[in-house]
């Protein structure tokens, strides 16, 4: 579903990404781990055409994604939800929903309205108040369900559990096996490395912008490097 091959990327003539070779396969979580400025979030941007790449490819469901326009990006079914959420503060749970389903036809919009507040119930309690006085938790929530609101084949998620409590971070991280069982797609990248290790079909470990290590989630939780590096351990 996506491949990127050899890709290079960075900002204002810094090179981050240096040849990363990564595929994300439908219907499978593929997690992004390594310290901070590895280049993980580079990547998610790149992807989504928020960063120019100098080299190499993106290839999102069997066509060309380098170069194109990221709400066009978004219109195919990939899209991404950023670590700052980017909410639209006075506008309420709703309508910031509703939002998101700019590129969806009215009965679109109605059906997945109730797809998300069936992930999220706490949503539709909260339909009517304002997003930027729902809790950080619920405004992560609500973020990922704006961006289902697109009908995504491809969600990426950078650090969604960032500032949340340890029971709050664990009902995100469900409710994302529940997004990849409904038929979606996940590139994530998680500040807790080791839960998003567990739960993901594969991995891949960054340094300094290219990949040093890759294979499925749990045996990459196991393999000692890892543990030393990245989980502490």
């Amino acid at each position: 579903m996506l491949v990127l091959d050899g890709l290079c990327a960075g900002y204002h003539g810094l090179q981050i990404l240096h040849e990363l070779d990564l595929r994300v396969e439908a219907g499978e979580i593929v997690a992004l781990v390594g310290a901070n400025g590895a280049g993980k979030t580079t990547t998610l941007r790149a992807v989504s055409g928020l960063v120019p790449t100098s080299s190499g490819s993106v290839s999102f469901d069997g066509e060309r994604a380098d170069g194109v326009r990221t709400a066009e990006l978004v219109r195919r079914g990939l899209v991404q939800v950023p670590e700052e959420r980017a909410l639209f503060g006075p506008l309420t749970v709703e309508e910031n929903l509703r939002m998101g389903g700019w590129t969806q036809k009215a009965p679109d919009i109605q059906a997945s309205l109730t797809e998300v507040f069936e992930l999220f119930p706490i949503l539709e309690e909260r339909r009517r108040q304002a997003a930027e006085t729902l809790s950080g938790g619920q405004q992560q929530m609500l973020a990922i369900g704006r961006a289902l609101m697109a009908r995504p084949k491809l969600l990426m998620l950078d650090e969604p559990s960032t500032g949340l409590a340890p029971k709050l971070t664990w009902s995100v991280l469900e409710a994302v096996r529940t997004i990849r069982d409904r038929g979606v797609a996940v590139l994530l990248v998680e500040q807790n490395a080791a839960q998003a290790l567990r739960m993901a079909d594969r991995a891949y470990v960054l340094e300094s912008g290219s990949c040093v290590l890759s294979g499925s989630g749990p045996e990459l939780a196991e393999d000692d490097r890892v543990r030393s590096a990245y989980l502490g351990l």
